[in-house]
C-alpha cells in the first residue's frame, strides 16, 4: 500500500508547506478564492497522496485507481497543486492562471476541464455523496467480476470532506445508506477546523461527529492533521476495516502557518494579503518573495507517482490479459461494461404494444426494463422507497445489501438527494449504467445533484413517475406542475416525458444510447391509450413530430401535446373535424431534442405558415409561448391542485379535449 517506506522526514514537511505556498500564491493573484482550507490540509493530503493513493498521473482514466474527491471544494488549490505536484497534465502555468476565464484551474473543480479531477464538486455534500456512489460501483464490479486470483476491480475512493459537507442533509443521507451498506472501501478525511464563512462553526454546529458516524456504522477515528505518522497509521487502520466505511476526523487550523489569520473566518474565502502570505511563508520556512516555489526535492518526491503509477498500470495490464486468457467470457462482458454501451443487440428485446391498448408510461417503462434488463450486465438502479410505484425492480432482480454486492438493484431508502449524487458517482466511477427513480414531484429534493450531472454530462437516467396531477388523490403536494417546466430550464439535461407505451420504449432506446449528457424521463401514473403512429424511435429522437395530421397536409391549426395530453390533443383534432377544421397534432416528448434539430425539420414541423396553434400540458405553460407564438393558446395549469380522482382533477382543472378544441376556434377567430 505504501510508495515509500517509514518514516517521514524534513523533505515530507517541506512539502506539506510548498502545498500552502502553491494555495497562498495561487489564490493571490486570482486576488479570489479560499486559502485556508488547503494550508489547513495540505499535511493531510501529502500523507494521502505520497503514501496512499494508487494512481497514474500519466493515464488518469486508469481503471482500477484510488478515486479522490475534494468535496470541500472551494479548496480547489489544494487538488490543483496536489495534480500538479504529482505529474499530472497540469503545468505550472495553469496554477498561475488559477480562476481565469478558459484556464484549467477553475474555480472550484470541474470534472472533464482538470485531468484528475473525479468529480465536480463546491455544492457542498455533493462530493460526499457522489463518493458513495463510487464506492458503491467498485464493490459492484468486484463482486461480478473479480475471481480467485485476480482482484480486477480492487481500489479505495478517498475525499476529503468539510464541516459544511457534514451540516448539508446530503451528508446526512448518504453516511446513512454507506453505514448500512457496510461499503469498507470508503475513507473520507473530515477537515475539522471550527471555521465557516460567518465565523465559528459554534454558531450554528454542535453535532458529536465522532458518535454521530459511529451511530451510522462507520469506523470513527480522530488525529491531529499536522502528525504524519499518525495520520499514516489512522489511514492504514481505516483500510483493514473491510466492513465498514470509514471517517477520520482531523482536527485541523484553517489557515495553518498564518502569523495573523490561522484560526480566523476572514481566511475562508479571501486571499492573505501579500504581507500577509509573505510573513506566512517565513514562518513556515519558504522564501518569502518567490511564488510558486516547487524545489527539486520536493517535485523529486511527488513525480515518484508517475513510475510507481506506471508500474502499477502495467501490472494491472497483465492481470486483466491474463484474466481474459482464464476467463474470457467474463473478460468480454468487463470491457464491454468500460466502454460504456448496452452489448450489440439490447434493443432487439424492446417491447411493442398495438393500438388500443392502455398502461400507464411508468408500467411501460417497467416492462422495458424486464426485457433490456437480462441483456445489459451493467444496467443497474434503485428507487428512493418507491419501487412498486415507480417500477423500477426489473424481473429477476437481486437486491444489493451489505456483503452482497452482486446484486443490481439499489434499495436507496427515503432518500432522494443522496440518490441523485450517487447515481452520478456510480456513473462517473464507469462500468455501470445508472438509473434512479422517484415521484415526479420529488426531483426538488435531488435538484442539486440533478444539476452538478448536467453540469459534467454525466450519462445518468432520472425515471420520475406520477407526472402530473393525474396522482389524483394525493393532492396539490404530490402533484407536480411547475416540475416540467423547471427540469427544461437545465442546460444538458434531456427531459423526455413520453406520451405512450411505445414512446416510452423508444425514449428508454434513446437514454441508454446517450453517454455525454443525463436523462429524465417523466412517466404518468394513470394508463393512456396507445397511439397509432407514435414511437418510432427516430421521431423521439427528433423531440417533435407530426402524429397525426389533416388530410391534405394543410391543417388550419396545430395541437401540440406533450405526454399524457397528447391522447387529449388527438380527441381535440376529432371534435375540430367534426367542425370542420383540419388540425395537426404534434407529440412533443422533448423540447431540448426538438431544439437540437435543424431548422428546416423543425420549419415542417411547426411551420411558421400555421400561426394558429394551441399546446396542452397538465402543468405550468411557462415556455410553451416560444412554440404557439403570440398568435395562439397554451392550455395548462398555473395554480396548484386538488385531492381526488385524477380524471376528476384533470377536468376540473381544464386539461380536456373540449377545452383545446375551445381555444383552438378562439385562435382562428371562430
Amino acid at each position: 500500500m505504501s510508495q515509500r517506506p517509514l518514516p517521514y522526514d524534513a523533505t515530507d514537511l517541506l512539502a506539506a508547506n510548498v502545498i500552502r505556498g502553491l494555495a497562498m500564491d495561487g489564490v493571490q493573484r486570482a486576488d479570489s478564492g479560499h486559502p485556508g482550507m488547503p494550508m489547513g490540509m495540505a499535511t493531510v493530503a501529502h500523507v494521502l497522496w505520497t503514501r496512499f493513493l494508487r494512481h497514474n498521473p500519466a493515464d488518469p482514466r486508469w481503471f482500477n485507481r484510488d478515486r479522490f474527491i475534494l468535496s470541500a471544494g472551494h479548496g480547489s488549490m489544494l487538488i490543483y497543486s496536489l495534480l500538479h505536484l504529482a505529474g499530472y497534465d497540469l503545468p505550472m502555468e495553469q496554477l498561475k492562471q488559477f480562476r481565469q476565464l478558459g484556464s484549467r484551474t477553475p474555480g472550484h473543480p470541474e470534472y472533464g476541464v482538470t485531468p484528475g479531477v473525479e468529480t465536480t464538486t463546491g455544492p457542498l455534500g455533493q462530493g460526499f455523496a457522489t463518493g458513495v456512489g463510487m464506492a458503491l460501483a467498485e464493490a459492484f464490479l468486484a463482486a461480478t467480476f473479480n475471481r480467485p486470483g485476480f482482484p480486477l476491480v480492487d481500489h479505495y475512493t478517498y475525499a476529503i470532506v468539510s464541516d459544511g459537507d457534514l451540516e448539508e442533509g446530503i451528508s446526512h443521507e448518504a453516511a446513512s445508506l454507506a453505514g448500512h451498506l457496510k461499503l469498507g472501501k470508503l475513507i473520507y478525511l473530515y477537515d475539522d477546523n471550527g471555521i465557516s464563512i460567518d465565523g465559528p462553526t459554534s454558531l450554528s454546529y454542535s453535532d458529536d461527529a465522532p458518535r454521530r458516524f459511529a451511530a451510522y456504522g462507520w469506523h470513527v477515528q480522530e488525529v491531529d492533521a499536522y502528525d504524519m505518522p499518525a495520520i499514516d497509521a489512522a489511514l492504514r487502520a481505516a483500510q483493514s476495516v473491510s466492513d465498514r466505511p470509514s471517517l477520520i476526523i482531523c482536527r485541523s487550523h484553517i489557515a495553518y502557518g498564518s502569523p495573523n489569520m490561522q484560526d480566523t473566518a476572514e481566511a475562508h474565502g479571501a486571499p492573505l494579503g501579500v504581507e500577509e502570505v509573505r510573513l506566512t511563508k517565513q514562518a513556515l520556512g519558504l522564501p518569502p518573495d518567490e511564488q510558486f516555489w516547487t524545489p527539486d526535492e520536493v517535485l523529486a518526491r511527488w513525480r515518484s507517482a508517475l513510475a510507481d503509477g506506471a508500474e502499477r498500470q502495467a501490472g494491472w495490464n497483465d492481470l486483466l490479459a491474463r484474466y481474459a486468457m482464464e476467463h474470457p467470457e467474463l473478460a468480454a462482458t468487463f470491457q464491454q461494461a468500460l466502454a460504456g454501451q448496452p452489448p450489440a443487440g439490447w434493443d432487439a428485446a424492446l417491447p411493442f404494444w398495438k393500438p388500443g391498448e392502455k398502461l400507464a408510461t411508468r408500467a411501460a417503462s417497467g416492462k422495458v426494463l424486464d426485457a433490456i434488463a437480462p441483456r445489459i450486465p451493467s444496467l443497474m438502479g434503485g428507487s428512493a422507497d418507491l419501487t412498486p410505484s415507480n417500477n423500477t425492480r426489473f424481473k429477476g432482480a437481486v437486491d444489493i445489501a451489505a456483503g452482497e454486492f452482486g446484486g443490481r438493484y439499489i434499495r436507496f431508502g427515503i432518500r432522494e438527494h443522496a440518490m441523485g449524487a450517487m447515481l452520478n458517482g456510480l456513473a462517473l466511477h464507469g462500468g455501470i449504467i445508472p438509473y434512479g427513480g422517484t415521484f415526479l414531484v420529488f426531483s426538488d429534493y435531488m435538484r442539486g445533484a440533478v444539476r452538478v450531472a448536467a453540469i459534467m454530462r454525466a450519462p445518468v437516467i432520472f425515471v420520475w413517475t406520477h407526472d402530473s396531477v393525474g396522482v389524483g388523490e394525493d393532492g396539490p403536494t404530490h402533484q407536480p406542475v411547475e416540475h416540467m417546466a423547471s427540469l427544461r430550464a437545465i442546460p444538458n439535461l434531456t427531459v423526455i416525458r413520453p406520451a405512450d407505451a411505445n414512446e416510452t420504449a423508444a425514449a428508454w432506446r434513446y437514454a441508454l444510447t446517450q453517454r455525454d449528457r443525463p436523462v429524465a424521463l417523466l412517466l404518468t401514473r394513470q394508463a393512456l391509450p396507445v397511439l397509432p403512429g407514435a414511437g418510432a424511435l427516430e421521431d423521439l429522437a427528433k423531440g417533435a413530430y407530426v402524429l397525426a395530421d389533416a388530410p391534405d397536409g394543410k391543417p388550419a391549426v396545430i395541437l401540440i401535446g406533450a405526454g399524457s395530453e397528447v391522447a387529449v390533443a388527438l380527441a381535440a383534432r376529432e371534435l375540430l373535424a367534426a367542425r370542420g377544421v383540419q388540425a395537426r397534432v404534434v407529440s412533443m416528448p422533448s423540447w431540448d431534442l426538438f431544439e437540437a434539430q435543424d431548422a428546416a425539420y423543425r420549419e415542417k414541423v411547426l411551420p411558421r405558415s400555421v400561426a394558429a396553434r394551441v399546446s396542452v400540458e397538465a402543468g405550468v405553460t411557462l415556455g410553451w409561448e416560444r412554440y404557439v407564438g403570440l398568435a395562439g393558446a397554451a392550455v395548462g395549469i398555473n395554480r396548484f391542485g386538488e385531492s381526488g380522482k385524477g380524471p376528476a382533477v384533470m377536468a376540473h382543472l381544464g386539461i380536456t379535449a373540449e377545452r383545446v378544441a375551445a381555444e383552438a376556434l378562439r385562435v382562428l377567430g371562430r
